[in-house]
């Protein structure tokens, strides 16, 4: 796929300065630009760049003045991370408009889908399952029965969707995912052995949630999982069975939320963390990496360590605790004196 400076610059509304014409097919970082590619300047500290960089064009503020010559084409904008940003989303659309049924792929006669989808060459669709418009299935997917994916979401290459699933617009699954498998349910038996507890419920993505490639999301024992709207799960993520996690929370990879935990809105929760079963964490809530959290948590509460502490407690004792072995050993030479 190749673009003109021209093109760029009416999808960005920017303004150019060198080569209207001047074509790029590629994206690249300004120090490691090529001819052909397009890049962006928008950090300070990466200016000298600009001057030695070979690729042929870069979005650049409106704010930026040239103090040597300069070979590539610029487009100036407001603000060049966020034009650059808008690009790589547009860029992205592009790669992946695919469209049509590949063969071999199996799709259940009473599975109905809207128009200009795609589903990818090995891909099974099982009964009664509602596909919306413009959706993406990668081949190797499995789509079970009952599942409903609306309007521009995408299914990536062996992401796997139990049955009865429910999936809103413009979510992205990506590859690896497990979503609506069995949660933990066991029941201990008299002899020490366990029973499965069957697990009926479902999972519910609302719209514009991101599912990383790993992540599994169990399903309810009775009701939903629910995800909410806007919520970003990284990769390696294990969310168990009736949790619900809030619009627009953010986790990072390989953190764990135990069963029926509940999260607020608008959370920021970094990786490693793990939480456990049964608790409500608040709006707004900021929660630090390989930090476990046993609590109820309050809005606004920003948390650190193992069990758990306010960051500002956490930060003051990590002081003392390096310097616990001087502590110790001025306890000591106390007593020692004291008995002197």
């Amino acid at each position: 796929m190749k673009f003109t400076a021209q093109q760029i610059a009416e999808i960005l509304e920017g303004d150019i300065v060198g080569d209207p014409n001047m074509e790029v097919s590629k994206l690249s970082k300004i120090e490691e630009g090529t001819q052909g590619s397009l890049t962006f300047l928008s950090n300070p500290k990466y200016t000298p760049y600009i001057y030695s960089t070979k690729a042929s064009v870069a979005i650049v503020n409106k704010s930026f003045i040239p103090e040597n010559e300069i070979n590539t084409t610029l487009i100036k904008v407001e603000d060049a991370y966020a034009a650059f940003s808008k690009v790589l989303e547009y860029y992205n659309m592009v790669k992946l408009n695919k469209v049509g049924i590949e063969q071999p792929s199996y799709i259940s006669e009473s599975a109905i889908h809207g128009d200009n989808i795609y589903i990818g060459v090995f891909s099974y669709v099982g009964k009664n399952v509602s596909i919306g418009n413009n959706v993406k299935i990668f081949p190797n997917a499995y789509i079970g029965d009952n599942v409903t994916i609306g309007d521009n979401s995408v299914v990536f290459s062996g992401a796997k969707i139990y049955s009865d699933t429910t999936i809103g617009n413009s979510c992205v699954i990506n590859s690896g995912a497990i979503i609506g498998a069995d949660g933990f349910g066991f029941a201990p038996n008299q002899d020490g052995s366990y029973s499965k507890i069957p697990q009926i419920g479902n999972v519910i993505l609302e719209n514009h949630v991101d599912v990383g490639a790993g992540t599994t999301i169990d399903r309810a024992t009775l009701g939903s999982t629910i995800i909410r709207n806007g919520v970003k799960l990284d990769n390696q993520i294990q969310i168990a069975h009736n949790v619900e996690i809030g619009k627009h929370t953010v986790i990072a990879a390989q953190s764990g939320v135990a069963g029926s935990t509940k999260i607020g809105e608008y959370c920021q929760i970094g990786g490693q963390v793990g939480i456990a079963g049964h608790i409500t964490i608040g709006n707004h809530v900021k929660i630090q990496a390989q930090s476990g959290i046993a609590r109820n948590v309050k809005d606004n509460e920003v948390l650190q360590g193992s069990p758990a502490l306010a960051l500002s407690d956490y930060n003051k004792s990590y002081v003392h605790f390096k310097n616990l072995p001087k502590i110790v050993k001025n306890i000591n030479d106390l007593e020692k004196n004291k008995w002197e």
